[in-house]
């Protein structure tokens, strides 16, 4: 499976060249950021990755060609978080998925010293250190897309503190939003979610935590 999904990889970056040999360095300076943009903590695509003192304006025709070719998902930061998220979304403010969470696998773990049949049955017996918060998001928002929902995201300034909360998904129900937290691993809280939908209580219908255990209901909360 390894095999196959690296000659996939090595696929993409030849018809990158054969389709648009003009931009095709500048495609793949963005095609290879992929993987070490979603480890980042936040997850966001960050066009200085890409070239120094880069700027999102110049790199939109680069972003545009990954997802219309569905070798990306992209996810956009919207600004006001009500029914017509994209009509406030910010294009330069951006998560960058990749289309397939095994090619993903692929493209992170291409530098390591493991043997490659290894990587996956580490993972899922927990033996591997990685960020699994990469993993994880990047399956929701597969599965998000395959179900026809534009990919978007929200961050708000905590009262309280500087911290900043963050709702990994929003999708549109209706006339209200669903807030959509991700967590990897064990955790205590969902302080964004909460936080979230206290300040727009009005505007939520149904409130999901992803998680890795059982699904069960509490609280008006989906657990799944």
């Amino acid at each position: 499976v390894v095999d196959e999904q690296k000659k996939i990889l090595k696929y993409y970056r030849k018809d990158i060249t054969k389709y648009d040999e003009q931009n095709a360095l500048r495609i793949h300076a963005v095609f290879d950021r992929l993987a070490p943009e979603l480890n980042d903590k936040n997850k966001r695509f960050y066009a200085d990755s890409v070239e120094e003192g880069g700027r999102f304006d110049r790199l939109a025709d680069e972003f545009l060609w990954l997802k219309e070719a569905m070798i990306c998902n992209v996810a956009y930061n919207t600004t006001e978080p009500n029914v017509g998220l994209g009509i406030n979304a910010e294009s330069s403010t951006l998560k960058c998925y990749v289309a397939d969470t095994g090619l993903l696998i692929s493209m992170a773990f291409a530098e390591r010293q493991i043997i490659a049949e290894q990587v996956h049955s580490r993972i899922l017996f927990d033996a591997l250190e990685f960020n699994k918060g990469m993993i994880v998001e990047n399956v929701v928002a597969q599965m998000l897309t395959v179900k026809g929902y534009n990919l978007f995201y929200y961050t708000m300034e905590s009262e309280t503190s500087h911290h900043l909360h963050e709702i990994d998904f929003l999708i549109s129900s209706g006339d209200k939003i669903c807030p959509l937290e991700v967590k990897s691993g064990n955790y205590k809280n969902h302080k964004s979610l909460d936080a979230f939908c206290d300040k727009f209580s009005n505007r939520v219908k149904d409130k999901y935590v992803v998680h890795t255990k059982d699904y069960k209901w509490e609280n008006g909360i989906y657990y799944i």
